[in-house]
C-alpha cells in the first residue's frame, strides 16, 4: 500500500480491547519488568504490549499501531 492508503486504512481502524490475564513469573523478572516500565513512564501492560508489537514487527507482521495508528516506528 502507498503511504496515503496506509493513512486512510489506519484512520478507519477501530480500537479493540485486549484482556490480559495474570501470569506468574520469577520475582527477579517481575522486579526488572516493573523497573523498566517505570523508567519508560508507562504501565506494565503498555510496556508488555509495546514489546509484543516490536516482536511482531521483527517477525514480519504488519499493523497500524498499538495504542494509536502510526505509533510504531518501522525500520527502513
Amino acid at each position: 500500500m502507498s503511504n496515503s492508503a496506509d493513512r486512510t486504512a489506519a484512520t478507519c481502524e477501530r480500537r479493540a480491547p485486549v484482556m490480559l490475564n495474570g501470569a506468574n513469573v520469577m520475582e527477579s523478572f517481575r522486579e526488572n519488568l516493573f523497573d523498566a516500565a517505570n523508567r519508560a513512564g508507562v504501565t506494565v501492560n503498555e510496556f508488555c504490549l509495546q514489546a509484543a508489537a516490536e516482536k511482531l514487527i521483527a517477525s514480519g507482521r504488519s499493523f497500524s499501531g498499538v495504542f494509536n495508528a502510526g505509533d510504531i516506528k518501522r525500520a527502513g
